[in-house]
């Protein structure tokens, strides 16, 4: 390809020089975003998130990822803010405001009324001495280097450097506050990520679609179960209703000569494996798949051997687990 040489080297030039950015940012991040953390962590209503042009787009992605990880959020455009969007904060809310130059002049309106109502507001800028510096209660200071795109006049390395902060801040909030992977699915109930988070709980069939069977019941009306249930595999309990085996179609195979004559105890194997209802559901897919097999019965955490319901793989697959 005509001028890829010259394409990948300035692909790589910005790449550098942003890099370069972040870790100016990272050896001088200092008391000004551990107080930031300490504010967000009392928050009693909502943050809210500014920010005008290319900031406004990073304090879009910083308000969904504050919202998706444990702290809500929602974003507050300042000229929108001007014309009736103010009554959107309210007392025991924080205020998130971004702007590169800290005199973005479309914030003045929203600055001046977190002053007025005496709602905490976080300033993230280059400038210390800008405005919007002067006037927030905790400031976070960006590094002043040079934008990647050159003639320093498009928001390039400054923006990568205040989206990078905000993901600071969330994953500090989110570790402080333990917020787990299943905390996660709860706000990512759909797409590949809620797939991927699924547990074996939501997914398992339980009551009376489970095939099951006593020990003693005689292989007739153990392959009747087999049949009617639709899973190729019955799970064996003691007289206790604890899993003490599994008949699946290598077992029958196996007793072939006589099957009618014997009870599941007699065909059965033996403990078989079973798959906590707390695990991932891409956890027991692999399973499945290492054992090439269809279907895996499910047990309480506590005890492996107290059924609590039987997983299928397709049911797996529909759910989008990979």
């Amino acid at each position: 390809m005509e001028n890829a040489e010259k394409f990948i080297a300035t692909g790589r030039r910005v790449i550098a020089k942003e890099a370069k950015g972040l870790t100016a940012l990272a050896d001088g991040l200092g008391d000004g975003f551990a107080e930031a953390v300490a504010l967000l962590l009392t928050v009693r209503g909502r943050v809210i998130v500014s920010g005008m042009g290319k900031s406004g787009h990073i304090a879009r992605k910083i308000a969904a990822t504050f919202a998706s990880t444990g702290t809500p959020a929602h974003f507050v455009h300042p000229a929108e803010a001007s014309h009736g969007d103010l009554g959107m904060m309210t007392d025991g809310d924080v205020v998130l405001v971004l702007s590169n130059s800290g005199e973005t002049p479309e914030l003045a309106d929203l600055v001046t009324f977190t002053r007025r109502f005496g709602i905490p507001m976080i300033g993230i800028a280059s400038r210390a001495e800008s405005t919007l510096m002067q006037q927030s209660d905790v400031q976070i200071l960006l590094p002043q280097v040079e934008e990647a795109c050159g003639s320093g006049v498009v928001p390039t390395t400054s923006t990568t450097m205040t989206l990078a902060v905000g993901d600071a801040l969330a994953v500090a909030l989110m570790e402080h506050r333990k917020f787990t992977p299943e905390n996660f699915r709860e706000f990512h109930p759909g797409g590949k990520l809620g797939a991927q988070l699924a547990r074996v709980a939501d997914l398992m069939h339980v009551g009376e679609t489970v095939p099951t069977v006593s020990v003693e019941t005689p292989m007739t009306d153990t392959l009747l179960t087999i049949s009617q249930k639709g899973f190729g595999v019955v799970a064996v309990l003691d007289v206790d209703q604890m899993l003490v085996g599994i008949v699946t179609d290598g077992d029958l195979r196996r007793h072939m000569d006589g099957l009618l004559d014997h009870v599941a105890g007699d065909v059965m194997t033996k403990s078989p494996k079973t798959v906590s209802t707390g695990a991932l559901a891409a956890e027991a897919l692999a399973l499945m798949n290492e054992r090439k097999i269809t279907c895996l019965f499910t047990a309480d955490p506590e005890s492996p051997r107290k059924l609590a319901g039987i997983l299928h793989i397709h049911d797996c697959l529909r759910a989008g687990v990979v």
